[in-house]
């Protein structure tokens, strides 16, 4: 095979199955589960580097690539069954961010941060609404030991939940993927992130804290797990968003130190 046809075939295959990636994509697994999927790319990285310094339009090169990848992102997303599309995308996206643009920073060659641009770009034509962004593999692994979701974290724990959770990694996938990709999903998820911690330490102090977070876990949070498994995305960030601004009215003015940067 030539380089061209192992780019080719190996970018229109490197996404693979998104939801069986995201199986290690959790504290613990993703440093195992990522070096597997990098090592298994290399090749594929080579031949693209290969080319890149070899041909004489590298530009246009590097675009078939990322036609080729999200051409075949986009196909099946088609194929699935219209009820599982936006749960799927949601993987898809999670797999593109913590694996695929990982493992091309990873392999720091001089056709990396270009591919991922190109990447980018065929991404946003073949999924409008979205906005992936690229991290490397550090960052995403230092994250993982970062306390995140802290009020969600809170309530699951009082249930006896574990901090790696399906539903709590459901949550955090929703996160990453579609909220940051909406209008002023950014800057709501920094507001939660700035008055969150304050909000936890306010409700541990009550005397009734379990029944507040059991409270908060059925009028919020449980509702927001199930809409996101139903697809019904815009009405979890609706309700996900009014968690947070009734959490900051019920307990964050209690701490009238602590500034928020955004209005929320």
């Amino acid at each position: 095979m030539t380089d061209y046809q192992i780019a080719m075939e190996g970018m229109s295959s490197m996404l693979g199955d998104p939801e069986q990636l995201i199986r290690t994509f959790k504290r613990g697994a993703y440093p195992e589960g990522f070096q597997k999927f990098y090592l298994s790319q290399v090749p594929v990285l080579d031949a693209i580097e290969r080319l890149y310094l070899s041909v004489g339009e590298p530009d246009t090169m590097l675009d078939n690539m990322a036609q080729g990848f999200v051409g075949r992102a986009k196909e099946l997303y088609d194929n699935m069954p219209r009820r599982n599309r936006e749960v799927y995308f949601i993987n898809q996206s999670l797999a593109v961010a913590g694996y695929v643009f990982p493992a091309i920073l990873q392999y720091k060659g001089e056709s990396s941060a270009e591919l991922i641009s190109h990447i980018q770009k065929r991404w946003k034509d073949a999924f409008p609404k979205s906005n992936i962004k690229a991290s490397d593999y550090e960052d995403i692994e230092k994250g993982f030991h970062r306390k995140w979701c802290y009020i969600t974290t809170a309530a699951c724990q009082v249930r006896g939940m574990a901090d790696d959770c399906e539903e709590l990694n459901l949550l955090r996938t929703y996160r990453d993927t579609y909220m940051a990709s909406q209008p002023g999903g950014e800057d709501l998820i920094l507001e939660y992130y700035n008055i969150a911690p304050s909000i936890v330490k306010h409700i541990n102090m009550q005397p009734d804290a379990g029944q507040i977070y059991d409270r908060i876990w059925k009028e919020y949070i449980s509702p927001c797990i199930g809409k996101i498994r139903e697809g019904r995305m815009e009405e979890c960030l609706a309700l996900y968003t009014k968690m947070v601004l009734d959490m900051k009215e019920k307990y964050f003015h209690l701490y009238p130190h602590v500034k928020s940067s955004c209005t929320g």
